[in-house]
């Protein structure tokens, strides 16, 4: 019964969320990896789709994602995707990722939106949170991480891909 009950709750917060979440990447600033402040809609995909994996130092789901996509990345790259991994971390965690960035070599887009003003914008209440888009328009979301999933979302991509 209790197991019910949360399963409703559960749901009606995707719900709720899903209703009050943004259609669009709003027109806003955030950091590179370098400092350097950039404005959204250069982070979009010109050839494709973009994915937005918005992540943390502390999230181990959140690295694990962004691990399992890495192992892939020449997969994603000939479909034309381009990642963009944005680090939530705050001024207490974010000297971290620099550190992490190197030591896994992950090779996509880096962005830090130190301020939260972001996700925050886009109605992000928990990471990892995907965001898949096709220029600004968001075309799937999705909250939380387990191992696999990121085979699912890029059947998503190649379907998507696949009706252009």
């Amino acid at each position: 019964m209790k197991q019910i009950i949360f399963s409703s709750y559960f749901l009606l917060f995707v719900f709720i969320q899903s209703i009050y979440s943004q259609d669009v990447i709003p027109n806003m600033y955030v950091k590179t990896i370098n400092g350097k402040s950039i404005n959204t809609k250069s982070t979009y995909n010109k050839k494709g789709l973009t994915v937005y994996s918005f992540w943390a130092t502390w999230c181990v789901p959140c690295i694990n994602e962004l691990d399992d996509i890495h192992k892939e990345i020449e997969k994603w790259d000939e479909a034309d995707v381009k990642i963009v991994a944005i680090s939530t971390d705050d001024s207490r965690t974010k000297r971290r990722v620099r550190p992490m960035v190197n030591g896994k070599k992950w090779n996509f887009e880096i962005l830090l939106d130190e301020n939260q003003a972001l996700k925050r914008a886009l109605n992000i209440n928990a990471i990892p949170h995907t965001i898949v888009t096709n220029g600004n328009r968001i075309i799937y979301r999705r909250i939380g991480y387990k191992p696999g999933e990121e085979n699912l979302l890029y059947e998503f991509i190649l379907k998507t891909n696949s009706k252009k």
